[in-house]
C-alpha cells in the first residue's frame, strides 16, 4: 500500500478520538506548569521521552507482529494510573473503529474480538499500521508525533496560544521525535526474540498524578 497511508493515520482529522484529549496538557495548564510556548515545549519534550517513548515502542512492536495480547499486558503494567489506562482503552476502541472502516484486515478483527472494550491505543495503532501496509518505523513516528501534537493543539485552545507558536514547538521537537522513533524500533525488534519485558518502562509520575486529579474535575474542556 502507498506510504501516503501514514499521512492518513497521522492526520489530526482521522476520526480516532484524539481531538477530545489533551495528553495531560489541561491539568498542566491549570497547575501553571504550561503558560506559554516555552513551557509547552518543555512539557511536550518530557512527555515524549517518557510515556511517549513507551507508547512508540508498543506501537512499533505491534506493527512488527508481536503478540498484541502480551503487548496489551505490558502497556497495562507501564500505566500505573487507572484513569490513563481507561483513556488508553477508550482511544484504542475509537481507533479500532476508524482503522477497521479504513483498512479492513483480519488482524484488526481478531484484536477487536479479543478486546471488545478496547485494547491500549498504541497496540491498536501498531496493528492498524500493519493493516495499512506500513512498517514499525511508521508506527513509531505516528505514535511519537501524536504524543506531542495532541498537547500542542490542546494548548492553543486552553491558552489561546498563537497557532504559529504551537507549530514552532512541534518543529523544534523534530529531532527528539526522530530519536524516540528510532529507539522504539530498536526496542521493538528485541521484543520479537526476548518478549515484551524488554520494552522501555519510563515513568512520568506527575502525568499520572495529574491524570487522576483531572478525572475528578466537575468541569473540564478535554476528557484527559
Amino acid at each position: 500500500m502507498s506510504r501516503a497511508a501514514l499521512l492518513v493515520l497521522a492526520d489530526g482529522r482521522f476520526p480516532a478520538g484524539g481531538h477530545a484529549h489533551s495528553g495531560g496538557a489541561e491539568a498542566a495548564v491549570r497547575a501553571g506548569r504550561v503558560t506559554d510556548a516555552a513551557s509547552l515545549e518543555a512539557f511536550c519534550r518530557g512527555r515524549l521521552h517518557t510515556s511517549g517513548a513507551v507508547a512508540a515502542s508498543l506501537a512499533a512492536a505491534a506493527a512488527l507482529g508481536a503478540d498484541p495480547v502480551g503487548l496489551d499486558r505490558a502497556a497495562d503494567a507501564r500505566t500505573p494510573s487507572p484513569a490513563l489506562r481507561g483513556v488508553a482503552r477508550r482511544l484504542g476502541r475509537q481507533l479500532m473503529r476508524a482503522a477497521r472502516a479504513t483498512w479492513p484486515h483480519p488482524e484488526l478483527d481478531a484484536l477487536a474480538g479479543r478486546f471488545p472494550k478496547g485494547a491500549h491505543q498504541p497496540v491498536v495503532l501498531g496493528v492498524a499500521v500493519r493493516a495499512a501496509g506500513l512498517g514499525a518505523l511508521d508506527a513509531a513516528y505516528c505514535s511519537a508525533y501524536e504524543g506531542v501534537s495532541g498537547p500542542a493543539t490542546a494548548v492553543v485552545r486552553l491558552l489561546s496560544l498563537d497557532p504559529f507558536d504551537a507549530t514552532g514547538v512541534l518543529a523544534r521537537l523534530a529531532d527528539d521525535v526522530d530519536l524516540v522513533a528510532r529507539d522504539a524500533v530498536e526496542a521493538a525488534g528485541r521484543v520479537m526474540t526476548d518478549g515484551a519485558d524488554v520494552l522501555p518502562a519510563r515513568s512520568a509520575p506527575l502525568l499520572e498524578i495529574a491524570a487522576e486529579a483531572h478525572a475528578g474535575w466537575a468541569v473540564r474542556l478535554f476528557a484527559s
